[in-house]
């Protein structure tokens, strides 16, 4: 049924994937799919942001999130799963929408796990986002 999972990881916050790496890895080894972990950055070259911090500051942060993915896919997911980490730049929840297109995924698994509105309590707001406007199948874990 599914082939590619994307998993969004927040990898400063485990209530972004510790009750949804579970069901994904479920997922894919269930339906033999492969798994694509991706982890959001702020864009750090626009103009406004990105005159507070240094020149190389951006390539410095893709190369240590690039290393903490690979370390969080080593402990945390079986070898048995085919793997792929990605990591984007921008608002969270338009950039795992863009990583889903790009990457052709079946389905979006990811935590709801922030408390802050109503509508924030029932979903969480990147959660909510990405269900309103992905084009493929999302499945929220609570």
């Amino acid at each position: 049924m599914y082939q590619k999972i994307l998993l969004p990881v927040d990898l400063n916050e485990a209530a972004s994937w510790q009750k949804a790496l579970p069901t994904a890895i479920t997922l894919c080894q269930t339906f033999g799919a492969s798994l694509h972990v991706v982890t959001v950055l702020p864009e750090f070259k626009m103009p406004m942001v990105g005159a507070y911090f240094p020149k190389d500051f951006s390539q410095k942060a893709h190369a240590a999130i690039k290393e903490a993915q690979r370390e969080f896919i080593a402990t945390h997911v079986p070898e048995s799963i085919q793997t792929q980490s990605v990591i984007v730049d921008g608002s969270p929840w338009e950039a795992i929408i863009k990583a889903g297109k790009k990457l052709d995924v079946d389905l979006i698994v990811m935590a709801s796990h922030t408390k802050r509105k109503f509508v924030d309590y029932v979903l969480g707001p990147n959660a909510e986002h990405v269900v309103h406007h992905s084009k493929v199948s999302v499945m929220i874990v609570r």
